[in-house]
């Protein structure tokens, strides 16, 4: 079992900046990669970068040169991070984090982001 936790989400204006945060405890043995997915009202959910165990990244397009991810470990627990900056107003959505390995799969209940004036 594995537990995420995310935190950060919240209503910022267009261009600004916001550092989500994710915290996965568990059996996180063979722990193949996290990453960061979102899902607006009536669009499915999408990637929105991935970082795996060799510390590689992997970007959405629309999101490229503005998010970056980044990841630490402490004790038993790993941390995920996703440093928004220069918000759209087409970023707002539910925020989850998502931790898998090579037969398991979780996700986080979601953070929400709110870009708006």
């Amino acid at each position: 079992q594995v537990h995420l936790v995310e935190s950060g989400g919240g209503l910022v204006q267009p261009g600004g900046s916001l550092r989500l945060s994710c915290a996965a405890s568990g059996s996180l043995f063979n722990l193949y990669a996290m990453g960061w997915y979102r899902q607006a009202p009536g669009k499915e959910r999408e990637l929105v970068g991935d970082i795996t165990s060799d510390r590689s990244t992997n970007y959405a397009d629309s999101v490229k040169g503005r998010f970056t991810i980044s990841r630490t470990n402490a004790m038993n627990t790993v941390y995920l991070y996703l440093q928004m900056n220069s918000l759209k107003p087409e970023d707002t959505a539910v925020y989850y984090c998502n931790a898998h390995g090579p037969s398991w799969n979780y996700w986080g209940q979601g953070t929400q982001v709110t870009v708006s004036s």
